[in-house]
């Protein structure tokens, strides 16, 4: 038998979401090997038919790629199915994070996700949002940390960047 995920309210604006997010980094690059298109094409509509339809993504996540893959899913009849936020901001700019949220950088890096996704308007900039987190699964809230980074591969971005 299979159990959907319920829905809430996220923030005091109205916006329903799914109860679980699902964060999209993974499927494009940081955690461990790549994962093939078809394979997390394939994942990410599991999920969405389980009910979780609140999906997040950044332009970083790739860069760039993560953004094109969930365009694919997007094209498909499940777009109004999801609701589905990116973030902007961080760049890597000869090896070293940098935040760019200057006006002209802000709406640059939005024109440029909504290109690339295929959409012409997003969500995530809502006042009053609530938390969002931060990959608690995959970066240690929810998990046994000092075990857990022993099993990552060498090239795998939470062991290079891990928590003491």
């Amino acid at each position: 038998m299979e159990t959907k995920v319920g829905r809430i309210k996220l923030g005091t604006q109205g916006l329903e979401v799914s109860a679980q997010g699902l964060g999209c980094m993974s499927m494009s690059a940081f955690y461990g090997p790549l994962k093939t298109e078809p394979d997390m094409i394939n994942l990410m509509h599991h999920v969405i038919n389980s009910g979780v339809t609140f999906l997040d993504t950044s332009d970083a996540y790739g860069p760039h790629t993560n953004e094109i893959l969930l365009a694919k899913v997007l094209r498909s009849d499940v777009r109004e199915q999801v609701e589905l936020d990116t973030k902007f901001g961080a760049c890597f700019v000869y090896g070293k994070r940098e935040i760019w949220v200057d006006p002209a950088s802000v709406r640059e890096a939005c024109e440029a996700s909504l290109k690339r996704l295929g959409l012409d308007c997003t969500y995530y900039q809502l006042l009053e949002l609530g938390i969002i987190a931060y990959s608690p699964l995959g970066r240690w809230f929810f998990s046994s940390w000092p075990k857990l980074v022993e099993t990552f591969s060498d090239g795998d971005f939470r062991k290079v960047h891990s928590i003491p």
